[in-house]
């Protein structure tokens, strides 16, 4: 569910980044936000829906890590609240300035989510101070080095925050080209070839990092050969941003940036299974599936109920999207 969300409130997000960038008129600002204002706000339910399900399946992980990540969580609900009100506030007044103003807000809302979502990433893959007790709490950073008592932003972490920018950069290029067409279209496939290179080049320093900072991420890979198809399928993405963005074909370039979304994260989960929430201090210490989760009749009766609401919320985004295919204008700008 939290890949679902990256892959489509990433694209959200990635147009969000680009919009002062992409778009050079105000006409071409309202393309923008009409080409993700049916579904932006709705695709933020799966990072809702997956807070839900991490509290019924896996309760002590949900209260360690929102408590010990309460600082970083309200900054990025506050966040979530900028992009909000620059997207439906900026219609209400008809002045350059104001719309400037939320034109900025959703900008600069847009590109610290994805620093925190990608700095968040990071903490998992490195690690937090869980005690023997499950509590822990970071400040935004300490030394900026990657110690057992490091804070939420390190080198590493940072790192892992630009590999989020650039590859959501391209995620959100991507669907810009698709949805839009003439200069916007054009100078969409243009940051799209660019920001490939910064996705693949920062993917595989961030690769090389987490080797030397948490090699024991390479050992379910070693006991299970094939958990490699999940780098696999991340590496055919790749090759797909780049064949597709050189032959222009943006909905396949979408597809594959969204693969690559995809293999990524599977990769991550795949290799600190069944590892939750690890802890620096000690290994004995980290949260995993076993330790964490709920009583099994409270798990197989939330199964029965989670695989009913996954239809039907499956069920409505496939009518969503389908419905509101194709390229998008002007037109008049509305709410959503």
């Amino acid at each position: 569910m939290i890949t679902m969300f990256v892959v489509l409130d990433g694209f959200d997000l990635g147009t969000g980044i680009l919009f002062l960038k992409a778009a050079k008129t105000d006409e071409e600002r309202r393309i923008l936000l009409n080409a993700i204002g049916p579904v932006w706000d709705g695709n933020e339910v799966w990072l809702i829906a997956a807070g839900g399900i991490l509290f019924f399946a896996f309760p002590f992980v949900y209260a360690s890590s929102f408590s010990g990540f309460y600082l970083p969580l309200t900054i990025v609900l506050w966040l979530l609240i900028g992009r909000a009100l620059g997207i439906e506030l900026r219609k209400h007044v008809d002045n350059h300035l104001w719309k400037s103003f939320w034109d900025a807000m959703f900008t600069f809302s847009s590109f610290m989510l994805v620093i925190f979502f990608g700095a968040a990433l990071g903490n998992v893959v490195r690690g937090v101070p869980l005690n023997s007790t499950g509590v822990f709490f970071e400040p935004l950073w300490t030394t900026f080095t990657v110690v057992p008592n490091a804070g939420i932003l390190d080198w590493f972490t940072v790192l892992m925050a630009v590999v989020a920018i650039s590859t959501l950069l391209t995620h959100g290029a991507n669907y810009i080209a698709m949805k839009t067409e003439n200069e916007l279209q054009f100078r969409a496939r243009n940051i799209s070839k660019s920001a490939n290179w910064g996705a693949l080049v920062f993917s595989i320093a961030a690769l090389i990092s987490i080797s030397l900072i948490k090699p024991d991420v390479w050992g379910n890979y070693s006991k299970n050969l094939w958990g490699y198809i999940f780098p696999v399928i991340s590496l055919i993405a790749v090759i797909g941003m780049f064949y597709f963005r050189f032959k222009n074909n943006d909905t396949k370039a979408f597809l594959s940036s969204s693969l690559f979304i995809t293999g990524m994260l599977a990769s991550t989960a795949y290799g600190i299974y069944p590892v939750l929430l690890p802890s620096s201090i000690k290994s004995e210490y980290s949260l995993t599936i076993f330790n964490s989760k709920a009583g099994d009749y409270a798990l197989n009766v939330g199964l029965y109920w989670w695989i009913a609401g996954i239809t039907i919320a499956i069920g409505y985004f496939t009518y969503l999207f389908y419905t509101f295919r194709g390229k998008v204008k002007a037109g008049k700008e509305e709410g959503y």
